[in-house]
C-alpha cells in the first residue's frame, strides 16, 4: 500500500530501528517507547488490522505470535514478562491502518488499561 507508513518503513523508504526480521514479519524498536522495551512487530503482508484477518493466512498469524514470543527472548524479557497488544480501530487508538503488535516489557506495567 503506497501511503501505509509501515510498508514504507517495511520496504526500506523510512529507516528504522530493526530487531527482528524474517520472510513474513518485520519488527522495529517504537519511536515513542512507552516502555524501555516497545517494539512493533508487522506482518510484511499488508492487513488493515484485526479486523482484517479475513484476507490473512493462519500460517502468517501463527508466524506474528511466535516472532513475538523470540523478539521477547532477544530483547530479555521473556522471563520477567512482557505485554503484547494490538489497537483495532478509532476507539483502540489504532494510529496505522496495517496490523501490528505492540511488545511491552523490561519493567512493572500497570494493571490499568488507559
Amino acid at each position: 500500500m503506497n501511503d501505509c507508513l509501515f510498508c514504507k518503513i517495511i520496504a526500506g523508504d523510512i529507516p528504522s530501528g530493526r530487531v527482528y526480521e524474517d520472510e513474513r514479519i518485520y519488527a522495529f524498536k517504537d519511536i515513542n517507547p512507552q516502555a524501555p522495551v516497545h517494539v512493533l512487530i508487522v506482518p510484511k503482508t499488508h492487513l488493515s488490522g484485526l479486523d482484517g484477518l479475513e484476507e490473512a493466512e493462519d500460517r502468517l498469524l501463527a508466524s506474528l505470535l511466535r516472532a513475538a514470543h523470540t523478539i521477547a527472548a532477544r530483547e530479555g524479557v521473556e522471563t520477567s514478562g512482557y505485554r503484547l497488544i494490538s489497537n483495532c480501530g478509532p476507539d483502540a487508538c489504532q494510529s496505522v491502518k496495517h496490523l501490528h503488535f505492540h511488545l511491552l516489557g523490561g519493567k512493572q506495567l500497570s494493571e490499568e488499561m488507559d
